[in-house]
């Protein structure tokens, strides 16, 4: 017998695919209306109308329903940060559910990462910053793009270009033919560096003197 849920959700992302978003709402909601209890398909209607109908207060209503069910569904927490950091308002709710999120995943290096991005970017908090990308790369050491991101907050926001450089260094060895990594190097080795060391007297927490 054919899982209808499943059926629901495979024509819904069938209707996204094909540019009718509004279409997969009403065929989610539809389902919904004979198993209100589905998260899974609860969940994939948030999505859609927080990613593709821009309805954040309708994705909300979704995954609060959702975690009214099951308080301890990880993907839709995940979700409703998603949404939430959307808006400057709602930054210390997101906070919130971002600090709680990832004691309850600590081995969640995209969870991290984009808790590192939302410290610097929304809390312009960047010792927090850097401590959860601390804890992304210790997590999952091998990420590439994660040393990247970690150097940008560490050459703009932290100044500290000696780390800079061994974060940049470290997401090479791993990735060679990160092109971003590559081209930050060796701007960073012609701004900042000379003969291997820091230049001295030249700048100042990043500005010319």
């Amino acid at each position: 017998m054919p899982d209808a849920a499943y059926e629901a959700m495979t024509k819904a992302k069938n209707q996204v695919s094909g540019g009718n978003p509004a279409g997969a709402e009403t065929t989610l909601e539809n389902y919904l209306r004979t198993d209100p209890h589905n998260n899974k398909v609860r969940l994939a209607l948030a999505q859609i109308l927080s990613n593709h109908l821009k309805d954040r207060k309708g994705a909300l209503m979704q995954l609060d329903i959702i975690l009214d069910i099951d308080p301890n569904d990880i993907d839709a927490r995940k979700a409703l940060i998603t949404v939430l950091r959307v808006e400057s308002k709602n930054r210390t709710e997101a906070n919130k559910h971002y600090r709680e999120l990832v004691e309850l995943c600590p081995e969640d290096a995209d969870l991290m990462n984009s808790y590192a991005i939302f410290l610097k970017n929304q809390m312009v908090d960047f010792k927090a910053s850097a401590e959860m990308y601390e804890r992304a790369l210790r997590a999952d050491p091998k990420r590439d793009d994660i040393h990247y991101n970690y150097a940008i907050l560490l050459y703009k926001d932290i100044k500290d270009y000696v780390r800079t450089k061994e974060q940049l260094e470290m997401a090479l060895r791993i990735e060679p033919k990160n092109a971003e990594a590559r081209t930050a190097l060796d701007r960073l080795m012609k701004r900042k560096f000379k003969d291997g060391e820091v230049k001295k007297g030249l700048f100042e927490f990043g500005k010319r003197r």
